[in-house]
């Protein structure tokens, strides 16, 4: 294998790809990056067991081939690379790297030891903008859980009907919900989708208003972005509902500004940083919410304005699931709505309901 390419193109497509290169696996392969040139066109790919990323690019071939090279290692490499045009060539178990006057070698892997991704397009899909993609993606994932414990609570329900997508997420102590419309879809599809995967797929798109489309196919997802194809594999399993979880009708409502309440919270959060619980308190009255932080390193009490109904409350919960919901909201005055102490709360915008989160409060010593 033999080629000429832009060095630059290079290390950008490298950059892409090396996401999907595995971590601290038993199979050398996984860690690296397959790269095979054909027909003037270079094809990296990288796959780690759940998700695969491939990339084309225009160069000059040579000599047709494939070989596979640590992603991290080439990808770190040609990032410090300053020409604009580099040779590769590889041969028997070498990779050598051109560049100006000077020159590089690396390790290699029989392409043929790379695993197969299948990647085809399935005949369910759904399409919708990319910009309303990339926002349904931020306003849940970050509620998806980190752990094993629940594998799939690492993963997001997606459900589509053609004309409308909702995506729930949570991990145990939060929910996100939220809905868009679809440009179009083949029917109502349902699929259990990791959290990664859709961070992924959200750094491939510009988030205008063009349209992108994702198929599904044998607990499979795949979408083509440009020169870029991600495919991922789904998780199979039964997912939380939200029609089971989110409460119907509430004791007590406060609606506050956001960005005070934020403003309060994020300096209650100094006060308890580093404190397992995060616990920050909120006094729901008819002056509005009082907040208050204690921690060995001081306290914090303070009032932020606010329109109420219903009954007094007093409620605990972690400060950092409060900020990440409050910046997840679109409008300036938002609506918090309580039970009792220990049951669920939701917060949502005052007008847009498309997206909402739920909380489970942190249980107060007496």
């Amino acid at each position: 294998m033999k080629f000429v390419c832009n060095g630059i193109n290079l290390a950008d497509a490298a950059t892409t790809v090396c996401k999907a290169c595995a971590v601290k696996t038993v199979k050398p392969v996984m860690e690296c990056i397959k790269m095979e040139a054909k027909n003037d066109v270079l094809t990296l790919s990288a796959y780690d067991g759940e998700i695969s990323i491939s990339q084309k690019l225009v160069c000059d071939v040579l000599e047709e081939g494939a070989v596979c090279v640590n992603g991290k290692f080439f990808t770190d490499f040609v990032n410090k690379i300053d020409e604009m045009n580099v040779v590769l060539e590889a041969e028997e178990n070498e990779l050598y790297i051109l560049y100006g006057e000077s020159k590089t070698k690396m390790q290699t892997l029989s392409a043929e030891d790379f695993p197969i991704v299948g990647g085809e397009q399935g005949e369910e899909f759904f399409e919708l903008k990319e910009k309303d993609l990339k926002n349904v993606i931020a306003k849940t994932v970050f509620c998806a859980a980190t752990d094993d414990s629940r594998p799939i609570l690492k993963g997001c329900l997606i459900e589509s009907n053609g004309e409308t997508l909702h995506a729930t997420e949570l991990d145990g102590f939060r929910m996100a919900v939220c809905e868009v419309s679809s440009k179009k879809g083949s029917g109502k599809m349902e699929m259990v989708c990791p959290a990664r995967t859709l961070n992924e797929i959200s750094r491939m798109l510009e988030g205008g208003e063009e349209t992108v489309r994702l198929y599904v196919q044998k607990n499979t997802l795949s979408v083509q972005v440009k020169e870029t194809t991600l495919t991922s594999r789904l998780y199979v399993g039964a997912f939380v509902k939200m029609e089971n979880i989110f409460p119907v009708e509430f004791e007590t409502e406060v609606k506050v500004n956001k960005s005070d309440l934020i403003e309060s919270i994020d300096r209650a959060s100094v006060v308890i940083r580093g404190d397992k619980n995060n616990l920050v308190v909120l006094d729901i009255n008819a002056n509005g919410v009082f907040i208050s932080a204690n921690s060995e390193m001081g306290s914090v009490a303070e009032t932020v304005q606010g329109e109420f109904t219903g009954k007094e409350l007093k409620i605990g919960m972690n400060g950092k699931y409060l900020l990440d919901a409050l910046k997840a909201l679109d409008e300036e005055t938002v609506k918090m709505s309580f039970n009792t102490p220990v049951s669920p709360f939701t917060i949502e915008n005052e007008q847009d309901k498309t997206n909402s989160y739920l909380i489970v409060p942190v249980r107060m010593g007496v």
